[in-house]
């Protein structure tokens, strides 16, 4: 374990304590060759029921697919777990003197039954009166690469606004586009089951990843 790993350990587990176990504290690390296992340590893992070993975040493959000049850390924003709770969470990037990200520090804190208070109390408090949009869909945080590049796919149709078998060809060119954005061809075989799914060709496929920079 390097010095800066062996410091976000620390770092990590006193947080874990002292926030409690409804606070999960993870680690990235993004130097290896394989990203489909990049946690390297989790504390409160029962939170969103991730271990070590396991995949990437959707923030993980962002990070990946942007210019590390532009990446700024993203604090207090909601994810969604696979059993429904929601989390608030916060990532950090760690960078090495390259200025390369390193590791990513994650904390996602379960404030679901602090929701259901909130609720409750608003139930009681409310004039009727429309206060902004708080109803962005918190990103799911999944356990692998296959779960991952399932849910990023899902979103892709969703964002088009109609199902695969209606979608012309600058639907499914949209799509992809998210899809490249999102890093999802960062994931090991991932052309095959988006090719698959859009039903279309790998060629094609690598076409339409190609499509905006042709414009440009």
């Amino acid at each position: 374990m390097d010095s800066k790993l062996q410091l976000l350990t620390q770092i990590a587990q006193g947080v874990a304590v002292h926030f409690g176990s409804q606070c999960e504290v993870v680690i990235h690390d993004l130097r290896g060759e394989s990203m489909e296992s990049s946690i390297v340590f989790i504390e409160n893992g029962q939170v969103s029921n991730r271990k070590i070993g396991d995949g990437p975040s959707e923030i993980v493959l962002e990070t990946l697919k942007k210019d590390p000049d532009l990446l700024k850390d993203r604090l207090s924003y909601l994810t969604r777990t696979e059993d429904g709770r929601i989390l608030k969470s916060s990532t950090m990037y760690i960078r090495g003197s390259d200025n390369m990200v390193d590791y990513i520090l994650g904390l996602n804190y379960d404030i679901t039954g602090l929701l259901t208070i909130e609720n409750a109390v608003k139930s009681l408090i409310s004039t009727g009166e429309t206060a902004g949009d708080h109803n962005r869909e918190p990103k799911k945080i999944t356990h692998n690469v296959n779960d991952l590049l399932d849910t990023l796919i899902e979103q892709s149709v969703a964002l088009v606004g109609k199902p695969v078998a209606l979608m012309s060809k600058d639907d499914k060119v949209q799509a992809i586009q998210y899809l490249n954005d999102a890093g999802a061809f960062l994931i090991t075989k991932s052309g095959d089951k988006v090719s698959s799914y859009f039903g279309i060709s790998k060629f094609t496929l690598y076409s339409y990843m190609d499509a905006n920079k042709e414009k440009a």
